[in-house]
């Protein structure tokens, strides 16, 4: 069975958690090579991590700058960064009350394929969500986990973008629980402008605790990949 190290980084500046994320990505695929010349002491590792960042707005490879819709005086008067990062997908917003699982994984302990991986971090968030009564399910077409999905009241709760390299992972989720949705009025989230973005409070009309649920999703996801936490 595969192991996952688990580390809880807490309120965390997003340069300095993407910062860490590049180190442990750039160390497990230096020891990828390393295996395939012929080290056969070295065992890649795979980490999962938690945290919620201060505002930010990210904008992926594939997105469009025209969808961040502040200019640099409102993103300060928003008390918001922004950056343009390596990941897939467009613009998407982090902020407190906001879950933000990062898996850095070396899909080679688990399968070699990038768009089931996408489609197993879809289903353990739903299996979160269901802990609530709430029903996620997908959109046709597009990543994340998203409330009456393929309907007009459609909303997004959870967006997804990731990178990989020799089959290991980077990036992730961000789950919306107790999010202040008003700065996705900023943006045009993931691209996508005639869609609503939610929170699990806000269906639910309260306050969630985010550790409880935290706790939850970390239990989905090792279900889902099958793997245990060292």
């Amino acid at each position: 069975m595969p192991e996952v190290i688990f580390k809880d980084l807490g309120l965390i500046d997003y340069k300095e958690a993407w910062d860490y994320q590049e180190k442990l990505f750039a160390e497990t695929i230096d020891q990828k090579i390393q295996i395939r010349n012929g080290n056969t002491q070295l065992v890649t590792k795979n980490y999962l991590l938690f945290c919620e960042h201060p505002h930010v707005y990210t904008l992926g490879k594939s997105g469009s700058i025209d969808h961040l819709l502040l200019n640099e005086d409102q993103l300060e008067e928003n008390n918001a960064n922004f950056y343009k990062i390596n990941r897939g997908g467009d613009i998407t917003y982090h902020g407190p009350g906001q879950l933000v699982g990062y898996p850095i994984f070396d899909l080679d302990h688990f399968f070699s394929d990038i768009h089931k991986y996408l489609r197993f971090l879809e289903q353990a968030v739903i299996d979160t969500l269901a802990e609530y009564n709430v029903i996620g399910d997908r959109m046709d077409g597009l990543t994340g986990v998203w409330i009456e999905a393929n309907t007009p009241k459609a909303r997004k709760i959870c967006a997804m973008g990731v990178k990989s390299s020799r089959w290991v992972t980077m990036h992730g989720i961000g789950f919306n629980i107790n999010s202040d949705l008003s700065y996705f009025s900023n943006i045009i989230p993931c691209g996508i402008d005639d869609k609503a973005v939610t929170s699990l409070k806000q269906e639910l009309g309260r306050e969630i605790d985010m550790n409880e649920l935290a706790q939850i999703l970390k239990e989905k996801l090792a279900n889902q990949f099958e793997y245990k936490y060292v």
